[in-house]
């Protein structure tokens, strides 16, 4: 074989690989001229519309916004009756001073169980545009008293 062969085959085969990428390069520009581009971030788009159905519906942005106020109002509903409890103790028999107790006890349990689900869904970055701005951006579960308006 001689070197003007050599040559000749190699400039063929550049030919070839250059063919097969400009092909390919064309395939790729007609994919996202005719449509490809759609169906190939169609998957992003996808959870893009999701969320978007989703927390931008009417219906999400009301219970989100009530689900705050029933959450802040629980929150109030423990320690009122923690304080009710605290009352009647000062009166009650010893026999009702031990359930007393043990309500108080369950009651602090499910005003603290209030307090983080409120602090948690006012963290969530798709919850927290549907806080009433006069609601507590975060609840003290330390706090005596919980105030639900600024």
């Amino acid at each position: 074989m001689t070197m003007g062969q050599v040559r000749e085959g190699a400039r063929l085969a550049a030919w070839a690989v250059s063919g097969v990428i400009g092909l390919a390069v064309l395939y790729v520009i007609g994919v996202f001229v005719f449509g490809g581009a759609e169906w190939i971030t169609a998957p992003f788009r996808g959870e893009a519309d999701k969320r978007e159905n989703s927390v931008g519906s009417g219906e999400f942005r009301q219970t989100t916004y009530e689900e705050f106020f029933d959450l802040c109002e629980a929150v109030q509903n423990a320690e009122g009756t923690i304080q009710a409890l605290r009352e009647e103790r000062e009166v009650a028999s010893e026999t009702r001073t031990t359930q007393i107790d043990q309500s108080i006890t369950a009651l602090k349990a499910t005003r603290i169980e209030s307090v983080n689900t409120y602090n948690s869904k006012a963290a969530q970055e798709h919850r927290a545009p549907f806080r009433d701005k006069d609601l507590p951006y975060r609840l003290d579960a330390g706090a005596e008293r919980t105030t639900c308006t600024n």
